[in-house]
Parts: C-alpha cells; structure tokens; sequence
C-alpha cells in the first residue's frame, strides 16, 4: 500500500481547484452584492435630485406665472388668470407655498397683499435655492 500514490495527488488537485473556484465565486458574489448596494444608493441619490429639479423647475413656472399675471399686471388680474394661479400653485403640493399664497389672496388691504407678496416671493426664492 502506498501512501503517496499518484491518486492522492490528483485528489488533492481537483479538491485545490474546487475551494479555489468556490472562493473565486463567493468573492465575485460579495463583490457584485456591494456594488449593487452601491449602486441602489447611487440611483436613490439621484432620483431625489431629478425630484428636486423638477420641483424648482414647477417652482420658477409658477413664479414665471405670477410675475407676468399679477406684478406686471395692468388693472386688476381676471378671474381666468387667478384660476391658472391658483392651479399651478396647488400642483407643486408644497404646504407653505400654498400657505403663502392663500395669505396672498385673502389679503383685505393693499398693505396686506404687498407684505403677503413679499413673503410668497421669499418662500419660493428659499425653495429654489434648497
């Protein structure tokens, strides 16, 4: 009986490759896994950004609105254009703009309404720059 038969070398090879496959698979496994990971935080990072810049964007389009409709306004601004208004301020679903405006529209003197636009004016100035 031999002990060191060429049989047990070539058991020792194919059990060599063996671990050395499944330890090239694992570490390609934990690799793919981190990078996926890495990746799905990446995508999350900028699905809030195209968010956010469709946000602004809506944002800078109601001020757009509101510049044209009612501070360049000639006369008092008609009932088809506050509609337009106040649809494109409740589409950007954002509480405190929409706070800001309903302040605005409710104002009962012209002092009111001027201080109310200046403060419509700084909470989407604020949203812009966030």
């Amino acid at each position: 009986m031999q002990l060191f038969g060429p049989d047990i070398f070539m058991v020792n090879k194919k059990k060599l490759l063996l671990t050395t496959l499944i330890a090239v698979l694992v570490a390609g496994n934990v690799f793919f896994g981190v990078k996926c990971f890495l990746d799905g935080r990446l995508l999350q990072e900028r699905e809030q950004e195209i968010q956010n810049h469709e946000f602004n964007r809506d944002v800078v389009g109601f001020l757009n609105l509101f510049i044209e409709k009612v501070l360049r306004a000639q006369g008092e601004v008609s009932f088809e254009d506050r509609l337009q208004l106040e649809n494109s301020v409740r589409s950007l679903k954002d509480d405190e703009i929409l706070g800001k405006w309903e302040a605005f529209s409710n104002s009962a003197t012209e002092a009111e309404a001027q201080q109310n636009v200046k403060d419509l004016l700084q909470v989407l100035a604020e949203k812009i720059y966030e």
